[in-house]
């Protein structure tokens, strides 16, 4: 028996507003809180619906993970970036269903009208057919999952601070993290950092030479979206920080303190207290529902491959945007990455061509500009390729510096961030180091509509 829907029409105070274009944003990312911004003071009625309260900078999470900053100074609430407009309310739910015909969604069982959708839902990790290794491996998307990975971390330093046999502490004080991307190589320099710096000051009976951080990944460099230079100059440092890169090597199965990778030498059997997952990404589930609503078509991971103007064919009132979609009309007919620049784009062109088509005029093509990538590996060294400029160590740090408090959205998380890592400079010190909660309690938050998928549509 499918589940009763009730409508849902939220009239806004202001009467002006009632009869005025309403526009849908679903996601407070990168993309739907740009397209939020550019739409906010406009003449157009604008709904943001989440299923968190905040907007979460994903590129500091590994620092969230290894205690350089708490989770306050990553995420801020989408009432303060945005609700204050006065055309812009915020509502707290989760999108469980589409009905492009009636132009309506369905979140939170109460159907929810739209004259334009966007839809800009982010990704989450894929393990590649292989759930039941996500609790034995934290992924490392969302807020709980940085949470866990530094409270595994730091509660196996305090096991062997009082664990007498040599072995079960090398154990404990062993990190193994699956991929070698962006997120990998920040995560693996940040903890091999941490663990030798607080066994330097805070631990009185562990060795540092015990600890060891080791970075899987099947490929035969890390960072390989990345120019070889810089991929060999980032592995370069890795390897001068102590983390230990086992390339070329393909994860076969994940147990309880132990991984087994496969190498062109052979099985090679890890055991580490701690293991990390960072290999991999997948589009929100909600492609794949609007693939079901619509018939329109997804590429092999699960992106909706949308028009030039980020539409989907025959319903050009939804867009798709960020993560979630495949936008391929390029120069070089190759999709945009999955980064935070491509998204913040998107998601302002978007709400200008949304306002262009209400005035009865049309907005420029969309065009992508590549402003390059970068990734830290250790404490004041990054690697960046800035269209062409290609930079190692404390430049290339600087560049990232300045690039990512750009990007913050909010300014009193960027003066937070700016004092943190200049006082992290001056001390090597880990602000947040706190161990909190239950073993594995934030392993179960779902991300996307994988409740859904896991247990069956509830729309029946």
């Amino acid at each position: 028996m499918a589940v009763e829907r009730f409508f849902l029409e939220l009239n806004p105070p202001d009467e002006e507003l009632r009869s005025r274009p309403h526009v849908v944003v679903v996601g407070g990312g990168f993309a739907g809180l740009k397209a939020v911004q550019a739409l906010s003071g406009q003449p157009v009625r604008v709904t943001l619906i989440d299923k968190r309260n905040f907007n979460l900078f994903q590129p500091l999470l590994y620092q969230v993970a290894t205690g350089l900053v708490a989770e306050a100074d990553v995420a801020s609430p989408l009432r303060l970036l945005v609700g204050q407009a006065a055309n812009v309310q915020v509502l707290l739910g989760e999108v469980m269903d589409i009905n492009p015909d009636a132009q309506e969604v369905v979140f939170n069982d109460r159907q929810y009208r739209y004259d334009h959708l966007i839809l800009a839902t982010g990704s989450g990790s894929t393990y590649f057919g292989h759930e039941e290794w996500r609790p034995l491996a934290p992924p490392m998307k969302i807020l709980e999952h940085a949470d866990e990975i530094r409270r595994r971390v730091l509660m196996a330093l305090e096991e062997a601070e009082q664990t007498p046999e040599r072995l079960r502490r090398q154990f404990l004080q062993t990190v193994v993290v699956v991929g070698a991307g962006p997120s990998g190589c920040e995560l693996a320099g940040s903890l091999i950092e941490l663990m030798r710096h607080a066994l330097e000051r805070d631990f009185k009976q562990l060795e540092i030479a015990d600890c060891q951080v080791i970075l899987v990944d099947p490929g035969d460099r890390v960072l390989r979206a990345m120019h070889p230079s810089l991929s060999a100059a980032a592995g370069t440092h890795l390897r001068n920080c102590g983390v230990e890169l086992l390339l070329g090597g393909r994860v076969q199965s994940i147990e309880p303190g132990r991984i087994t990778v496969q190498t062109e030498d052979g099985e090679r059997v890890l055991e580490a207290a701690t293991i990390g997952w960072t290999a991999g990404v997948k589009p929100s589930h909600l492609g794949k529902l609007l693939a079901e609503r619509t018939g329109c078509p997804l590429d092999r991971s699960g992106r909706v491959v949308v028009q030039a103007d980020f539409s989907i064919p025959k319903f050009p009132a939804i867009r798709v945007v960020g993560d979630l979609s495949n936008y391929s009309h390029t120069a070089d007919a190759k999709p945009l990455p999955g980064m935070a620049g491509p998204a913040v784009q998107m998601g302002t062109w978007v709400a200008k061509d949304i306002l262009a088509g209400i005035n009865g005029s049309t907005a420029k093509p969309f065009r992508w500009f590549d402003f390059g990538s970068m990734a830290v590996v250790g404490p004041l060294y990054a690697v960046a390729d800035l269209r062409g400029l290609r930079v190692s160590g404390l430049l290339g740090w600087l560049l990232w510096a300045v690039a990512h408090l750009a990007f913050m959205p909010d300014n009193e998380n960027r003066l937070t961030l700016l004092t943190k890592w200049l006082w992290q400079i001056a001390t090597r010190e880990h602000a947040s180091l706190l161990i909190t909660g239950h073993p594995d309690q934030h392993m179960g938050v779902e991300v996307g509509l994988e409740r859904a998928e896991r247990f069956g549509d509830p729309g029946g």
